[in-house]
C-alpha cells in the first residue's frame, strides 16, 4: 500500500477537490508543486514513446529512402512531430468538445479565474509540458546538428512558455483552443515535409498547409481580440486575488493596458505572417526557377536533336569528305565521254 500511494503521486494528477454543484459534488483539480513529480514521470514515458516511433517507423523508412544527413535529421524531426501533433489534435479536440468550450465560446472567460480543472484538462496540460520538456534531452539523444539546436530551443521554449503560462495563470480554456489551432497547422506542415522527402516533385500538401496556416492565424487573432478585448473586461471579480487565482483580470479594466496587449498580439501575429509570406515567396521563386531551367534544358535538348537530324539529312563528314547517309558522295558524278 505504501508503494501504491507513492506510485499514484507519479501516475495520477494531484490536488483533487470536491466542488459542490446543483447535481451533487464534482471532483476537480488545481495545480501545485506535486505536479512536477507527475510531469517527471511522463517525461520518461515520452522518451520511451519517442524511441519506439524512431525505431519501428522512422528508421525503417529512412533505410528505404537513403536520405542525406541533413534530410535524415529533418525527416526524423518531422516524423516525430507528425505523430505528436496528430495525437494532440485528436485529444485536444475531444477535450474542447466534451467540455463545451466550442459550443459555448462565452465559457472561455466566464467565471474567471478557472482555478478548478476537470481531470482530462489537467492531465492534458501535464502531458503537454512533459512532452516539450522531454524534447530537451532528445536534442542530445538524436544527435541534432549544432546549426539546428538554436532553432529547436526557441521552438521548445515558446511552447513551454505558452503552455505553462496558460496553466499557471488559469487561462486553460483559452490555451486549449489556441493549442488546437497551432497543432493543426503544424501537423500539415510536417506532413508536407515528409511527403516532400519521399517525392520531391510532390508539393501539394504545402499548398494545403498554406491555406490552413492562414485560416488558423485569423482564428487565433480573432480569439485573442474576443477574449482579451471583450471577454475578460466583463469579468465580475476584477480585484487582484492570487489566492483565488485572479492574477491580472483587474488590469483589463484599464483600456490603455488592454489596447497595449492587443497591439503586442497583433504585432506578433504580423511577424509570423511576414515570415510565412517570405517563406512562400522564396518557395515559389525556387519553383519557377526550377521550371524555367527545365524548359531551357528541354529546349536545348530539342535543338540538339534537330541539329543531328539536319546533319543526317544533309550528309556527314568523314575524313574531310562529305558523305551521304549511304556512304556515297553527295556530288554528282561526271559521265565520261565515250
Amino acid at each position: 500500500q505504501v508503494t501504491a500511494k507513492t506510485a499514484f503521486l507519479f501516475i495520477l494528477p494531484q490536488y483533487n477537490v470536491s466542488v459542490p454543484t446543483a447535481d451533487g459534488e464534482l471532483v476537480q483539480y488545481h495545480y501545485g508543486l506535486m505536479d512536477l513529480v507527475t510531469i517527471l514521470f511522463y517525461i520518461f514515458i515520452a522518451i520511451i514513446l519517442h524511441a519506439v516511433v524512431q525505431e519501428y517507423a522512422l528508421d525503417k523508412i529512412n533505410r528505404r529512402l537513403h536520405l542525406s544527413k541533413v534530410k535524415h535529421s529533418k525527416f526524423n524531426e518531422s516524423g516525430q512531430l507528425v505523430a505528436f501533433h496528430l495525437t494532440s489534435v485528436i485529444w485536444c479536440l475531444y477535450v474542447v468538445v466534451t467540455e463545451g468550450y466550442i459550443s459555448n465560446p462565452r465559457s472561455l472567460w466566464e467565471n474567471y479565474p478557472h482555478v478548478y480543472l476537470p481531470y482530462q484538462v489537467k492531465f492534458f496540460y501535464l502531458c503537454q509540458l512533459a512532452y516539450w520538456l522531454h524534447a530537451l534531452p532528445e536534442l542530445y539523444f538524436q544527435k541534432v546538428r549544432k546549426e539546428e539546436i538554436p532553432r529547436q530551443l526557441r521552438c521548445i521554449a515558446l511552447y513551454l512558455l505558452h503552455i505553462a503560462g496558460a496553466y499557471l495563470l488559469n487561462l486553460t480554456r483559452l490555451g486549449l483552443i489556441l493549442l488546437l489551432l497551432q497543432y493543426l497547422a503544424e501537423f500539415f506542415f510536417h506532413m508536407a515535409r515528409l511527403v516532400y522527402f519521399t517525392d520531391e516533385n510532390n508539393e501539394k500538401l504545402f499548398n494545403v498547409w498554406a491555406v490552413v496556416f492562414v485560416v488558423t492565424r485569423l482564428f487565433t487573432l480573432t480569439l485573442y481580440i474576443l477574449v482579451i478585448g471583450f471577454g475578460l473586461p466583463r469579468v465580475e471579480s476584477q480585484a487582484l486575488d492570487p489566492e483565488r487565482g485572479n492574477f491580472f483580470s483587474f488590469l483589463f479594466n484599464n483600456i490603455l493596458f488592454r489596447m497595449s496587449v492587443l497591439l503586442l498580439v497583433c504585432l506578433f501575429q504580423a511577424s509570423v505572417m511576414w515570415r510565412f509570406i517570405h517563406f512562400q515567396l522564396r518557395r515559389w521563386r525556387e519553383y519557377w526557377n526550377e521550371q524555367s531551367s527545365r524548359k531551357r534544358a528541354a529546349a536545348a535538348a530539342g535543338t540538339k536533336q534537330q541539329t543531328k537530324l539536319l546533319k543526317r539529312d544533309s550528309g556527314y563528314h568523314e575524313n574531310g569528305v562529305v558523305k551521304a547517309e549511304n556512304g556515297t558522295s553527295p556530288r554528282t558524278k561526271k559521265l565520261k565521254s565515250p
